[in-house]
């Protein structure tokens, strides 16, 4: 059985969004790993291999509830944290010595918000993203059961919440802003959804993800 018939035979009641987005990340997502993807592709042709050789490695988790409208969860990063604090984020952190991306990916998202592995079902690896703060970042997708309950670790999350997968999916809410940082002007993806402001590396997968599955 091919990756998305199984898709299909294990949520036959998939709606069509949903089930559109399964077939294209069978069929399209080992193609996007031919994709250079990071945060220099707004700021430079392509990252500096030293930067690339001695980037900290990673793993985030891009958790899609797949009951009703496909959702993903994003989480609040608490206030109080020397890096990033209060940004908006996907569920993960650096990778430990000899751990695949996908163990790594499922171990911070169970430490960081209480999700179990065992309610997570990875349908697809995307190609590492550089952020330009020096990680490697390999965004693994997975589906989530609808109503799950999370306990969140209030050292590193102050909150969790929903944006539909077909807002994020819809280049119309693709925005590129720029900041002023260390004397020079750096772009950036940003989704603005309701009070939520998504943006840099969070904003550049989900960018890199749409460009691979739909562009």
């Amino acid at each position: 059985m091919t990756d998305s018939a199984a898709h299909r035979a294990t949520y036959p009641d998939a709606p069509p969004f949903l089930a559109d987005f399964l077939h294209r990340v069978a069929a399209r997502l080992p193609e996007t790993n031919n994709i250079q993807t990071g945060d220099h592709r707004l700021n430079i042709s392509s990252p500096d291999p030293a930067a690339l050789a001695h980037a900290k490695p990673a793993a985030v988790l891009i958790p899609i509830i797949h009951g009703g409208e496909p959702r993903i969860v994003l989480t609040q990063r608490a206030a109080h944290l020397r890096n990033h604090s209060g940004q908006i984020a996907f569920p993960g952190g650096r990778m430990e010595p000899g751990e695949t991306p996908q163990a790594a990916a499922l171990r911070e998202t169970f430490e960081e918000i209480g999700l179990s592995p065992d309610h997570v079902q990875p349908i697809g690896a995307m190609r590492p993203y550089l952020s330009g703060t020096g990680y490697l970042i390999h965004p693994i997708l997975g589906l989530i059961p609808p109503d799950m309950p999370l306990s969140l670790n209030p050292e590193e999350v102050s909150e969790t919440f929903e944006v539909p997968l077909s807002f994020v999916m819809d280049a119309a809410n693709h925005q590129v802003h720029s900041r002023l940082w260390n004397g020079q002007t750096r772009y950036f993806y940003a989704m603005p959804y309701q009070e939520r402001y998504i943006w840099g590396v969070t904003a550049g997968i989900l960018r890199a993800l749409y460009e691979g599955l739909y562009s």
